[in-house]
């Protein structure tokens, strides 16, 4: 049996977090021992062990180098480990990551070069490493898969904070202490939707989605159609403030519902999801969440998006705004404003078996021949 020491120490819970908890579990369907590393501090792990998943909870890479087995062993990584880290992890174990941002312009690359293989989650990604020189990526995408499980779709949804406090700086550390304090004073918000076209943004607010820079081109144009955007997502202080300033043309029909766990009661009371600008972003779990709970998307017509969309079947793609200012989110906007009946994602069966469980399993399954293999060669 493969053991499978698998390592993802970040902070919160992001994608690659979501990723992470489908893939540790898939190596373990297929047959893998796994023992995945997260940080102590943080609970999205909670609920994750299982006979052939074990947890080993850590104060952070600090401790990394020690709880790894002293024997050689198969380290995977999920996320950015120091370089030093990564070095000595390598000079001892058979070290495979995985990249979940797209690596433009050679950036990014040197955490990748003590690697004896290479994963990422799209064909996108998969040429971007080849073209930044990195000749050990593994050839078949690690699609991940839809987590919209979490919940009730009838649940109600309420408000919660739209900020993610990074207590390493002190201007977050004192809002993060105040903002609670206020909590008594605003009143209990529950979604209920509005008139016209609801568009739905279900994600983390990260620099990488750009939604500053998507609404800036968006904004105005929504403001001339009866549109509303409804945001389930948390971020930085930053981020939240560059967004507010963008949505200006719209603010009065735009509202802010904080982060939510159970996603299943959010994409059914959306009309269409609506993705961040294309080029950072690695897959878009949200779009496979969105279209398996039924909801079509709206996205630039641009990798990675074009892999995982079926222009007019799981929703709409429409020209990048930043190349046509716009003009062709416009038209697509117009048009399911004037036929509000929506695609269906579901008829797209054959699309979206791509991004199951069990296809991730039968994928987890050829992975772990192929490390077998190599390791059995050296």
């Amino acid at each position: 049996m493969l053991h499978v020491h698998e390592i993802n120490l970040q902070r919160i819970a992001g994608g690659g977090e979501v990723y992470t908890r489908a893939f540790s579990r898939a190596l373990a369907d297929a047959g893998a021992k796994v023992t995945l590393y997260v940080r102590r501090d943080n609970a999205f792990w909670n609920g994750l062990d299982g006979p052939s998943l074990s947890l080993c909870r850590l104060r952070g890479a600090q401790d990394l180098v020690d709880a790894l087995p002293a024997e050689r062993a198969v380290v995977l990584t999920q996320g950015p480990i120091e370089r030093g880290v990564l070095k000595r992890i390598a000079a001892r174990h058979w070290l495979a990551s995985f990249a979940h941002m797209p690596i433009q312009g050679g950036r990014g690359v040197d955490e990748f070069r003590d690697c004896r293989l290479v994963l990422t989650v799209s064909r996108y990604c998969i040429g971007l490493l080849r073209d930044a020189g990195i000749g050990q990526v593994y050839g078949e995408p690690m699609y991940g898969v839809a987590d919209a499980a979490r919940g009730d779709p009838r649940a109600a949804v309420e408000a919660t904070s739209c900020y993610l406090w990074d207590h390493r700086k002190v201007r977050d550390r004192l809002l993060g202490l105040l903002e609670p304090l206020t909590k008594p004073l605003r009143p209990r918000r529950r979604f209920e939707k509005r008139s016209g076209l609801t568009l739905g943004i279900v994600s983390l607010l990260m620099p990488i989605k750009q939604f500053p820079l998507l609404f800036r081109y968006l904004g105005p144009i929504l403001a001339r159609h009866d549109a509303n955007v409804e945001i389930f997502g948390a971020g930085g202080y930053a981020q939240v403030r560059d967004l507010k300033r963008a949505i200006e043309p719209i603010a009065a029909r735009t509202r802010f519902w904080g982060l939510q766990r159970d996603v299943a009661a959010v994409y059914p009371k959306i009309d269409y999801l609506l993705t961040g600008l294309p080029e950072k972003e690695a897959l878009g779990l949200n779009v496979l969440e969105s279209q398996a709970c039924g909801t079509p998307v709206l996205a630039p017509r641009a990798p990675p998006f074009t892999e995982t969309l079926i222009d007019g079947t799981s929703g709409f793609l429409y020209a990048d705004p930043r190349s046509d200012g716009g003009e062709d989110f416009e038209r697509v906007l117009a048009k399911i404003i004037a036929a509000p009946e929506r695609p269906n994602p579901l008829l797209a069966a054959q699309h979206l078996s791509q991004f199951t469980y069990a296809a991730l399993v039968a994928r987890a399954a050829r992975l772990m021949r192929e490390i077998e293999q190599t390791t059995m060669r050296e």
